[in-house]
């Protein structure tokens, strides 16, 4: 395989966007939890706020980990561009294949995040009582009811 600084350099934005995109992510989860501890402490302790509280936690700790994929890919994107300055072929190959398995890794542990985030919102819904007595069958059964009346 030839490798040159153009390699490398592919993943850069997309790296960079990525990381933006786990900000982003970081920061929504982080207002959130001080929302839910504040009514923690104002003496809301019901079961559905410690669930959320829970299941913040854990996707607070997976971003943490996607965070430091994506910044170790980045980060070996720079050691092989220094790698293929040098003419060091085949570190800076091993060092490519090391910031893509690093990605990849992180890009796995955001899905796994985002089934999480998906858990969340259906522990959100689960008190409105409407959503757990219909489902998408019943609620087309009313309809079609609705029109032949």
């Amino acid at each position: 395989m030839e490798i040159s600084f153009n390699t490398p350099a592919l993943l850069f934005p997309a790296i960079t966007l990525l990381l933006l995109a786990y900000t982003n992510r970081f920061l929504a989860i982080a207002n959130l939890i001080r929302k839910l501890h504040d009514e923690y402490i104002s003496g809301k302790k019901t079961a559905q706020l410690l669930a959320q509280l829970h299941n913040l936690k854990k996707r607070i700790n997976y971003i943490r980990q996607m965070q430091a994929l994506g910044v170790l890919s980045f980060l070996c994107c720079v050691v092989c561009m220094f790698s293929i300055y040098k003419d060091w072929t085949k570190a800076a190959e091993y060092i490519f294949a090391a910031s893509l398995l690093s990605l990849l890794a992180s890009l796995i542990i955001s899905l796994v995040e985002i089934f999480l985030s998906t858990r969340a919102l259906e522990l959100e819904l689960s008190d409105i009582e409407e959503l757990e007595k219909t489902n998408f069958f019943s609620g087309l059964m009313s309809n079609k009811d609705k029109k032949e009346s």
